[in-house]
C-alpha cells in the first residue's frame, strides 16, 4: 500500500509542477565539477536540462556516474570536493566452496588472475582460471567443486554471493543474496526440477558501475532470442516476406512487443540511435524462419504507436518494409513536450494488447509465445508501478502454469546510460533460463551489440531446431517429419547385389553423418540413395562417402573380435546443399560454435570440454534415437561406474570369445541398453548410422552415432524394449573430432563449414 502511494504522490507532485506556472531557467554553474584521473562531458552546455556525464580510463570509474542540472541552475546531486576516478574491482570470489582460491586476497582488480582447485574426491566445473575485467567482471564461468551426487548439479555461487541450500534433490531450492551491496542480477532463488535442471537463471553479482559489453550482450541476448525463433506455420496463403527467399504464414507463432523511451531524460541523439538499434534487431529477426507479429511504441508521459500489432490480424497487415519505413519516418519532435517516463504504461498497454487477442482466439493465444523488449534510462517517474502489469502479464501467459509455459514469456530490460538503476529494471523482467537485465553505456554501445548479432547471424546458422506437437499432431506424417527435420534414409546398392538400409544425420547442408559399416568395399557414389526432403527435392545426389581412416572391422580378428567397429562413422558429402527449412534442418554437432548458441553457453572462450562437461556429465544421461520411420526411443547413456557393466555384456554378442570387454568397447564408445535405472528402447536393423541425440532446450544435439549391439531382439519390428544384456554401443562424437572438424570445419572446400572450438 506505501509503494502504491508514493506512486501516486510522484503523479500529484507533477501535475502541480505544471499547475503552477512556468518557472525561469538559471544555467548552472561550472564549479567543483572537475574529476581527478578523468573528465566529463556536457549534453547541453550549462543550460537546463544538460546532463553531465563523467568518463574514466578503462580500469577506473567515476563514483558519481552524472549530474542533472536542474531549473533552478543547480546540479543533482550536489558536486563536492575532491572527485577522483576509482580503480574497477570485481567481486570477492572467496564464497568458493569444496576448494581453494589464490592468492586469496582483500580486493580484486582489473587484470587480476584467480586460480581455483578443488579439495580430494571433488571435481571441478566451470573456469580453473579467472581475468578480473574492465568492467567489473570475471572472465569464464563460475567455479564448481562437487561430487555431484545429487538429482540437479550444484549450481555454484557466484562471486559476491552468499547461498543457503546445500541439498540439490528434486524440489530443493536455493537462495542467494549478494554482499558487499552488490547488485544481484539473476533469479534469487531456484529450484531443483525433475528434468535434472535448475529454474530460473544462474545469479550474478554485480558493483553498481558494472556494464554489459556489447560482445556479452550479443552472445547471451542472441542466444536466448535465437530459441524464441520457432518456425511459423504455414498453409496455402503464404506471404513471401520482402528481400528474404523465406515463405512465410500470416500471423506466426510469435508476438515481439518493442517499446523505445524518449522521456525527456533521452536526448534526441540517442532515440535516433534506438529507432536504429530496433531496426537492426527487426533485420535481424528477419534472418529467421518466423515472421513475428510486431508492436511498436514510443514512450514518454504518453504511449505513442508506431505499429499496432493488431493490424498483424486484418487485412491491414504490415510487411517488413512497411514497419522500416514507419520507423524511418517517426520524428522526435512528434512525441510532443512529454517529459515523464511512464514505463506503468507502456506495460498496461502490453497486457490490453493481450488480453484482446486473447478474447479474439484463446486457442491460438495459447500457442503463441511473446517477447517484450524495452529500450530505457530506467528512471519510471510517473504512472502506474510497473511491477502491477509486470505481474499481471505473467499471470496472464502462465494461467496456473507457470513451470509448463514458462518459455512463453521473456521480458528484456536494456537499461541505457548512465542513470540506469538496475536495482528497479530486474523487477520488471521474467525469471526463465537467460539473462533478461542488460545495462550499456551508451546507445553507440548497443548499437554495436546489434551489428555484432546481425554478423553473427549471417555466418552461424541455427542447428537443432524442430517443431513440437501435441499428442493428437503425432501420428500425423508430416508433423512427425518436421519434429526431426535432420533425419535422412540411406539406402546403398553393394557390388554383390544385396542391398543395406541405414539412417544419418544432416550435420550441414552439404553433409549426412552415418555409420561407416554401412558401406562396403566398392561401393561408388551412383550406388548411395539419400532421401532427405527439403520442399524442392527428397532424393540427394552424392558426390562421395567418406569413412573414418581408422574403420577397420578386421583388425581385432585374430583376438576373439570377428568385427571390430571403433570408429564407425562416416561422412555423405552431397553434390549440392540441401535447402535449409522448416523441414530440412541440420542437427547440432557438439564442440562447434553452432552448438554452444542453442546450449545457450554464451562465454566466448567455451570449449569443447564444456560442452561434454553438460551433456555427458551425470552417471545416466537422458537420451533418444529413431527408427527409420521416425519413432522415438528413449536410452539412458550409461556413464561412470555404471558404464563398466554396460560395457561387459559386449562378451555375450555371437562368434566373440574376447575376454577383455575394453577391448571389443574402447574408450570412443557411449553405451545404451539395459533395464537399469530403467528399461531402455534397442536399437534394431535399419536404425544403424542414427543419431543418438539429448534435447536441451528444445534445441536437438547429437552425441553419438549408432553402430552396434549385443543381439537383435527386434525380429522385424522396429520397436522393442531391452532385455537386461541386450546393450547397443554408438560412436561418441566427442572422441572422433579430428575427422570431423576436418570434413565439416573446411573453410577452402567450397562450402559453409561449421565453426569447431578448441
Amino acid at each position: 500500500m506505501a509503494q502504491t502511494s508514493g506512486w501516486a504522490l510522484l503523479t500529484v507532485v507533477a501535475v502541480s509542477s505544471f499547475a503552477s506556472g512556468a518557472l525561469s531557467k538559471k544555467d548552472c554553474s561550472d564549479t567543483l565539477l572537475k574529476i581527478r584521473n578523468g573528465h566529463y562531458t556536457l549534453s547541453k552546455g550549462f543550460e537546463a536540462g544538460s546532463l553531465l556525464a563523467y568518463h574514466c580510463e578503462p580500469g577506473y570509474y567515476p563514483p558519481v556516474k552524472s549530474r542533472r542540472c536542474m531549473s533552478t541552475g543547480s546540479w543533482r546531486p550536489k558536486p563536492e570536493r575532491g572527485l577522483a576516478c576509482k580503480k574497477v574491482r570485481c567481486p570477492d570470489p572467496s564464497g568458493f566452496e569444496q576448494g581453494s582460491v589464490s592468492p586469496f586476497q582483500g580486493r580484486y582488480y582489473v587484470n587480476d588472475t584467480t586460480t581455483y582447485e578443488c579439495f580430494s574426491d571433488y571435481k571441478l566445473y566451470g573456469s580453473s582460471t579467472r581475468v578480473c575485467k574492465a568492467n567489473g567482471k570475471w572472465s569464464g564461468s563460475t567455479p564448481i567443486c562437487s561430487r555431484n551426487t545429487d538429482h540437479c548439479p550444484d549450481p555454484g555461487i557466484p562471486a559476491g554471493a552468499r547461498r543457503t541450500g546445500h541439498i540439490f534433490n528434486i524440489g530443493d531450492k536455493v537462495t542467494y543474496r549478494c554482499e558487499d551491496k552488490l547488485i544481484l542480477i539473476g533469479s534469487e532463488e531456484r529450484t531443483c526440477k525433475e528434468g535434472g535442471e535448475w529454474t530460473g537463471h544462474e545469479p550474478e553479482c554485480h558493483f553498481d558501475y558494472t556494464f554489459d559489453t556489447p560482445e556479452e550482450v550479443a552472445e547471451v541476448f542472441g542466444s536466448s532470442l535465437q530459441n524464441n525463433l520457432k518456425t511459423a506455420e504455414q498453409n496455402e496463403d503464404l506471404n513471401q516476406q520482402e528481400g528474404k527467399m523465406i515463405r512465410m504464414a500470416k500471423g506466426g507463432n510469435l508476438n515481439i512487443y518493442i517499446a523505445i523511451d524518449a522521456s525527456d531524460s533521452i536526448e534526441e541523439e540517442q532515440f535516433k540511435m534506438s529507432i536504429e538499434v530496433t531496426k537492426n534487431l527487426i533485420d535481424k529477426i528477419s534472418y529467421y524462419e518466423v515472421t513475428p507479429n510486431y508492436d511498436i511504441v514510443i514512450f514518454a508521459t504518453n504511449v505513442t504507436t508506431i505499429v499496432d500489432i493488431h493490424q498483424s490480424f486484418s487485412e491491414h497487415q504490415k510487411s517488413l518494409a512497411d514497419i522500416m519505413n514507419d520507423l524511418d519516418n517517426f520524428n522526435f519532435v512528434d512525441k510532443g513536450n512529454d517529459a515523464g517516463t511512464n514505463i506503468g504504461a507502456v506495460l498496461v498497454r502490453i497486457y490490453e494488447r493481450m488480453s484482446l487477442m486473447k478474447t479474439r482466439n484463446a486457442t491460438k493465444f495459447r500457442d503463441t509465445s511473446h517477447v517484450i523488449i524495452m529500450f530505457t534510462d530506467g528512471e519510471a517517474n510517473m504512472g502506474p508501478d510497473p511491477k502491477r502489469p509486470v505481474k499481471q502479464i505473467k499471470e496472464f501467459v502462465y494461467g496456473n502454469k507457470k513451470e509448463e509455459r514458462i518459455d512463453k514469456l521473456d521480458i528484456y530490460m536494456f537499461g541505457v546510460g548512465l542513470e540506469v538503476d538496475k536495482h528497479v529494471l530486474k523487477e520488471y523482467v521474467t525469471d526463465n533460463a537467460g539473462q533478461h537485465v542488460f545495462v550499456m553505456e551508451d546507445m553507440e554501445k548497443l548499437h554495436e551489440t546489434f551489428e555484432a548479432m546481425i554478423d553473427e547471424s549471417t555466418s552461424v546458422g541455427l542447428c537443432g531446431l524442430h517443431r513440437d506437437y501435441t499428442y493428437d499432431d503425432r501420428e500425423k506424417e508430416s508433423s512427425i517429419k518436421l519434429k526431426h527435420p535432420w533425419l535422412a534414409t540411406i539406402s546403398v546398392r553393394h557390388e554383390s547385389g544385396n542391398p543395406s538400409s541405414c539412417v544419418g544425420s544432416l550435420v550441414t547442408p552439404r553433409f549426412i553423418l552415418t555409420a561407416a559399416h554401412c558401406f562396403k568395399f566398392g561401393d561408388t557414389s551412383n550406388s548411395i540413395t539419400v532421401t532427405l526432403d527439403d520442399g524442392e527435392s527428397k532424393v540427394r545426389r552424392v558426390e562421395k562417402y567418406i569413412p573414418h581412416p581408422n574403420y577397420n572391422t578386421t583388425l581385432k580378428k585374430k583376438n576373439g573380435i570377428p568385427e571390430f567397429y571403433d570408429f564407425d562413422v562416416a561422412l555423405i558429402q552431397l553434390k549440392k546443399d540441401v535447402r535449409i527449412s522448416n523441414k530440412a534442418r541440420p542437427i547440432c554437432i557438439p564442440c562447434t560454435k553452432e552448438a554452444s548458441g542453442a546450449l545457450r553457453l554464451s562465454d566466448p572462450n567455451v570449449k569443447c570440454k564444456d560442452h561434454e562437461k553438460l551433456l555427458l556429465n551425470k552417471e545416466y544421461e537422458d537420451a533418444h534415437m529413431l527408427s527409420p520411420k521416425r519413432e522415438m526411443k528413449h536410452v539412458k547413456i550409461k556413464l561412470g561406474a555404471s558404464r563398466d557393466a554396460c560395457i561387459e555384456d559386449a562378451k555375450k554378442a555371437k562368434g566373440i570369445t574376447a575376454e577383455n570387454a575394453k577391448e571389443i568397447v574402447t574408450e570412443n564408445f557411449l553405451c545404451t541398453g539395459g533395464i537399469a535405472p530403467v528399461t531402455d528402447d534397442v536399437a534394431c536393423k535399419g536404425d544403424s548410422g542414427g543419431a543418438l541425440f539429448t534435447e536441451n532446450h528444445r534445441r536437438t544435439v547429437q552425441v553419438g552415432v549408432v553402430s552396434w549391439g549385443v543381439e537383435d531382439i527386434c525380429l522385424g519390428e522396429t520397436r522393442k524394449n531391452s532385455r537386461e544384456h541386450t546393450r547397443d554401443y554408438h560412436i561418441n562424437l566427442f572422441k572422433v573430432q579430428p575427422f570431423l572438424r576436418k570434413y565439416l570445419g573446411n573453410a577452402t572446400a567450397g562450402y559453409a563449414p561449421l565453426t569447431f572450438l578448441d
